[in-house]
């Protein structure tokens, strides 16, 4: 049993979506967030600095105490947990687009991927495609614009809603009957985008397989923090507080921290 907090981040707030799945499934758990709004979305940056972006928010994470990292952010995951996880000796989670159920559900052999450029580009990626869905139809859109949107606290607004008609039209015009979600910021979007897609398509997201990994792992390396306490979550933002609090339903206190 462990009461040191589990580690999160992402390239902004989008992966408080992940926190609270997290939070669902293991409510004694004490958590620490950081959200890297500052160097967001980190989908239109290549390899290298994907990577030296994820090591600084894991070191200030271990460095925080943090016994578990999850990587919150789905072009992070595709492009950095390898070397995280041979560079340091704590566990760390990942989080990939749900590509595999969505290409064993689907009836019309065609699903379609929202995404950022960087997760779309990876090796990761390319080889869960190719090993889970080799006989479907992947309609990939590059979500260019959506997080910063998001970051900006614009997730209703007639832009936002401008752009989701563009990309959802080639996957509607290919009759997906998934969508799923790559992005780890996307589903702050799911009430539009079940206002803007047929009945007949389901969208699918990481964040329960990630809390549920997350579980496991804890369990297997006996970590899990079954004392029932007042838990502790800490949030943290190196851009606008206010966006996340308002994400997190103003009951948590968001702290800036310059990183």
């Amino acid at each position: 049993m462990s009461k040191r907090p589990i580690g999160i981040f992402d390239s902004g707030v989008g992966g408080t979506s992940i926190w609270k799945e997290i939070n669902v499934l293991l409510p004694n758990e004490n958590t620490i967030y950081l959200a890297d709004s500052k160097h967001a979305p980190y989908g239109s940056k290549g390899e290298s600095i994907i990577t030296e972006l994820s090591v600084k928010n894991t070191e200030l994470l271990i460095d925080k105490g943090c016994k578990l990292i999850v990587v919150a952010c789905n072009t992070a995951t595709t492009n950095a947990i390898k070397t995280l996880r041979e560079s340091y000796h704590i566990p760390f989670i990942g989080i990939e687009p749900a590509i595999k159920p969505a290409a064993l559900q689907t009836k019309t052999k065609a699903v379609g991927i929202l995404a950022t450029k960087g997760t779309l580009s990876s090796a990761l990626f390319y080889k869960t495609t190719d090993l889970f869905a080799r006989n479907i139809r992947v309609i990939e859109q590059i979500g260019e614009g959506i997080v910063p949107l998001i970051e900006s606290g614009e997730i209703r607004s007639e832009e936002m809603k401008s752009l989701l008609n563009l990309y959802l039209k080639p996957m509607l015009d290919a009759h997906i009957d998934y969508l799923v979600l790559g992005c780890s910021h996307y589903p702050y979007l799911t009430p539009l985008l079940l206002k803007l897609l047929p009945p007949h398509v389901k969208i699918i997201d990481s964040g329960e397989a990630v809390a549920r990994q997350t579980k496991a792992v804890l369990e297997r390396q006996n970590l899990l923090n079954t004392q029932i306490t007042q838990t502790n979550n800490q949030f943290y933002s190196n851009g606008n507080p206010e966006i996340m609090a308002k994400l997190l339903g103003n009951v948590f206190n968001v702290d800036y921290l310059d990183f």
